[in-house]
């Protein structure tokens, strides 16, 4: 037992020594990662987009008309850039990227809402930046709404009725809203969460692949094999060691920034945090493993990584529900360890329910963690055997 971690020492201290020397694990273990967290938490910080541009047609441009307006401009997230003459040119500027939506307002509206005529007011929004369009539809349905109600509660107060009779008219039923765990709506917390990780599986992924794969690239397979004792489960845990305590830091430092300094909420607790991310980085790790022992090519094995972390981004559920996709989709998703990565989240962090709760996913990346046990002695046949191909 006492030789068996003397090797590992031995062949971790040798990884250390490359680690060091090459710039390429410089970035994809402490650069990358830190220049992906500070630009996805940056890049929404305020939370929710705000003051996006909007636009105006007004051809009834009464005092009714333009109250309509400054409601619509009072929202946060909107912001009245520009007024046309006429839809053409308000369509060309949403076409060109210049604003997200407009309000069409016809001539004669406030004559008809007046008279009870029901006039027809209309806004077009952009529908291809997603986000953007569908807040602008939500605030430009609101002012509409208001200004009508505005007016409906000019007229029930003229006829005598109280505060209380009008608010009753007007909105029948109140909406008592509460948003469960993230109450302010803020985007930060719910993209920023998934996409950081995701690339942080890319990262690992590819960099466990790539420091095998370079055994052979090299010519250093036999090398390390040697100082290992021909053993590849010693020759493995060494290579993989250094790497596996880098990305636990990392993990934990970026798990620090956003729930202790940024302040994300996580109910569940510190030791679950502390669980995920080493339960991260050890499925990442399995995986990038079993990837080349799978295909022991340096361009292959780095191939299926990348393409395996990037579909984890539409698979794990977090911008459109699996439960909705197509069942082979369905299928597809529990074979990829972001998905899992995030339903324990959801579930443990986000939600603070019991670990429990989420066993089949923690089972899950135990899995990925193991896989290596199922190619292992590929990797060892290659090393000893395999002649390098570009």
């Amino acid at each position: 037992m006492k030789e068996v971690l003397l090797r590992i020492l031995r062949v971790a201290k040798r990884e250390c020594s490359i680690l060091a020397h090459n710039p390429i694990y410089l970035f994809s273990m402490f650069i990358g990662p830190v220049l992906v967290t500070l630009f996805f938490t940056s890049l929404m910080n305020e939370g929710v987009p705000t003051d996006m541009p909007c636009g105006v047609v007004d051809l009834d441009n009464t005092s009714t008309t333009r109250a309509l307006i400054r409601q619509l401009d009072a929202l946060e997230q909107t912001k009245v850039t520009a007024y046309y003459n006429n839809v053409n040119e308000a369509r060309e500027a949403v076409q060109q990227g210049k604003i997200f939506a407009f309000l069409y307002i016809p001539k004669g509206t406030t004559d008809k809402l007046l008279a009870n005529r029901q006039p027809k007011v209309s806004f077009y929004y952009n529908g291809v930046v997603m986000l953007a369009g569908s807040m602008m539809y939500k605030d430009l349905t609101t002012t509409t709404m208001l200004g009508s109600a505005a007016v409906g509660a000019t007229k029930l107060s003229a006829l005598g009725k109280s505060s209380q009779e009008v608010s009753a008219f007007l909105q029948p039923i109140a909406i008592n809203l509460h948003m469960i765990g993230n109450p302010w709506a803020n985007y930060n917390v719910y993209l920023s969460t998934i996409m950081i990780p995701g690339v942080m599986f890319l990262f690992i992924f590819l960099t466990t692949a790539y420091s095998i794969g370079t055994e052979l690239k090299f010519n250093r397979a036999k090398e390390w094999m040697s100082m290992s004792g021909n053993n590849i489960w010693v020759a493995v845990f060494g290579k993989v060691l250094p790497q596996f305590l880098i990305f636990l830091t990392i993990m934990m430092c970026y798990s620090w920034y956003i729930y202790g300094h940024l302040g994300f909420p996580h109910p569940g607790g510190t030791l679950k945090i502390v669980m995920l991310a080493f339960l991260t980085v050890v499925s990442a790790e399995g995986f990038g493993i079993f990837a080349f022992g799978l295909m022991p090519s340096l361009r292959m094995s780095m191939s299926i990584c990348s393409l395996w972390a990037v579909v984890g981004f539409s698979a794990a559920g977090a911008t459109y529900p699996v439960f909705a996709m197509d069942t082979m989709i369905e299928a597809v998703a529990q074979l990829i360890p972001l998905r899992h990565y995030y339903m324990i989240y959801q579930i443990c962090i986000f939600n603070g329910f019991p670990l429990i709760d989420a066993l089949y996913n923690i089972v899950a990346l135990v899995a990925f963690a193991c896989l290596p046990i199922l190619t292992l002695w590929n990797i060892k046949k290659a090393m000893l055997n395999y002649v390098y191909i570009p």
